[in-house]
């Protein structure tokens, strides 16, 4: 007796020529609605699913393979006589392979405008069914999900005229990773449906784009996952046109730069200098080879080796200063060819576009950290400041200073905590990253200012414990200091800064990066 294959499949990649090598190799094959036709249109004989069932396909398709002519075939253990004897007295043949790929759900929830109706539609019932079925009786059952691996099987099936247990075993593994990640679209479609940011349980699924050389370390093992879905703006959707593969740390790192870089959106040009995920120089200009030259002065030792990021073209001028140091990766929205040129000159440097860089409408709303047994969820921290904002000083900043206090708090927010920033005229002058204590951080961010701090301004991610920023930064002449406030001890900063002369803005939010 022929093997049988079941193949229904709603992605029709490759299925044509997957059927006539599996009836080469002597299966016959049993189909239903769409992929039926289409087999048969081609000249591949098929049994259609209702002359296995004895029931007609019903409610517009929902209902067709439900059947224990089908779950029977697939689930009997071969080797258990019983089991056989009972599918002879049913006389129900037994289902050798299955062939099923699901109803497109997530391509239709990612249509603009789509309708919970059509989303329900899209819903695969007896896909799954069969799937999960056949991928329980691996051993008896080769169970196929993905067109990528028709020619393997079929390679296998003309050299060995079977599927080996290794190979069934490994599909069986496939389908259960395919089925749950379709589960949990699902799942989070409709927890993003209620509201439901929380949710009692909680299943992530994210699709493979890349193996990576090493994490963070040569000895550690690593990969690149991504979101399903288009997420504009964020570095899956980036376009590699020069340079090897991005490693670990380059990912990581160029996040970190797009996150900072979407707090200025569309305005004036800035360019941004990343270091280990913290920024090492920040640039607003007029024009971007002006915001190139403030991020690059502001710390031209720490660039080194370095990412750069751009929300505007970079143009020849640009890439010649990119050039004239070694980075690790340029990322911007666009490039003009000579500029593409130059940087293409130096093999190492990878160079990335990124259409919708400033884009800060997709993407993950929850930012995770794993921890030892867990992970910890929150939303991500797309907020600036609260409501209650106020100078809380004698000085007041005049808007040219209010302007320097706001870059400075953009970039503070995206450094590591404890946290402090001086700037002044749209450039960082020096930043001290993840401190274990505020004075530590201000004194070196203080120290690491390469030009006159006196009349730049200061940011402070969290509320100052004492006074002694306050003092620290008017010996620097500091002018104007925006912190969070909340501390138990705020009016002793703020009767430093009024003896000081010095202006103070509590925005009312603390941003620890951790």
């Amino acid at each position: 007796m022929k093997k049988r294959a079941l193949i229904s499949v709603s992605d029709k990649k490759g299925i044509v020529e997957f059927a006539q090598g599996l009836v080469k190799n002597g299966f016959e094959i049993v189909s239903t609605g769409g992929t039926a036709r289409i087999l048969q249109e081609k000249g591949i004989p098929v049994t259609g699913i209702s002359k296995v069932t004895g029931f007609p396909e019903c409610l517009d398709g929902r209902v067709k393979t439900l059947h224990p002519n089908i779950h029977a075939g697939l689930l009997a253990v071969r080797s258990n006589p019983e089991h056989m004897e009972q599918l002879k007295e049913l006389d129900i043949r037994p289902v050798d392979m299955v062939v099923i790929n699901l109803y497109p759900f997530r391509e239709t929830i990612q249509k603009p405008g789509v309708t919970l109706e059509e989303a329900i539609e899209n819903i695969d019932i007896g896909g799954p069914t069969m799937l999960r079925a056949a991928a329980k009786n691996y051993q008896d059952v080769a169970v196929v999900a993905d067109p990528e691996d028709y020619p393997a099987i079929l390679a296998e099936l003309e050299e060995k005229g079977d599927l080996s247990a290794d190979t069934k075993f490994r599909l069986c593994a496939k389908v259960f990773r395919h089925t749950a990640h379709y589960d949990g679209l699902i799942a989070e479609y409709f927890s993003e449906r209620l509201g439901m940011d929380f949710p009692e349980t909680l299943t992530l699924t994210y699709e493979k784009v890349q193996d990576l050389r090493y994490g963070e370390n040569p000895h550690q093992k690593a990969a690149f996952y991504r979101e399903a879905g288009k997420r504009a703006g964020t570095l899956v959707e980036a376009e590699q046109l020069h340079g090897k593969a991005l490693s670990f740390n380059n990912i990581n790192d160029t996040n970190g730069a797009l996150e900072l870089l979407k707090e200025f959106g569309t305005g004036k040009p800035v360019v941004i200098g990343v270091k280990h995920t913290n920024p090492c120089g920040v640039g607003i200009g007029a024009t971007v080879f002006e915001a190139w030259q403030k991020a690059y002065q502001a710390d031209p030792v720490s660039i080194f080796g370095g990412i750069v990021a751009s929300n505007a073209e970079i143009d020849a001028d640009t890439a010649k200063g990119i050039n004239s140091i070694f980075v690790e990766i340029v990322i911007a929205p666009s490039y003009s060819a000579e500029a593409l040129e130059i940087l293409k000159s130096k093999q190492n440097i990878r160079v990335l576009k990124l259409k919708d860089i400033s884009c800060r409408d997709t993407g993950s709303y929850r930012d995770i950290k794993k921890v030892n047994g867990g992970i910890l969820v929150q939303d991500v921290n797309r907020a600036l400041t609260g409501q209650d904002m106020e100078v809380v000083t004698k000085a007041k900043p005049d808007d040219g200073t209010m302007e320097d206090l706001m870059f400075a708090w953009k970039v503070v927010k995206h450094i590591k905590s404890n946290g402090i920033v001086v700037a002044k005229e749209g450039q960082t002058l020096g930043i001290g990253p993840g401190q274990v204590n505020r004075i530590w951080a201000t004194e070196n961010a203080i120290r690491q200012s390469r030009v006159d701090t006196e009349g730049a301004v200061m940011a402070s991610d969290a509320f100052f414990p004492f006074a002694d920023v306050v003092e620290a930064a008017a010996r620097a002449g500091i002018k104007a200091i925006i912190q969070p406030g909340g501390s138990v001890r705020d009016k002793e900063s703020v009767e430093a800064a009024d003896k000081h002369g010095i202006a103070m803005v509590f925005t009312g939010m603390r941003h620890f990066k951790h």
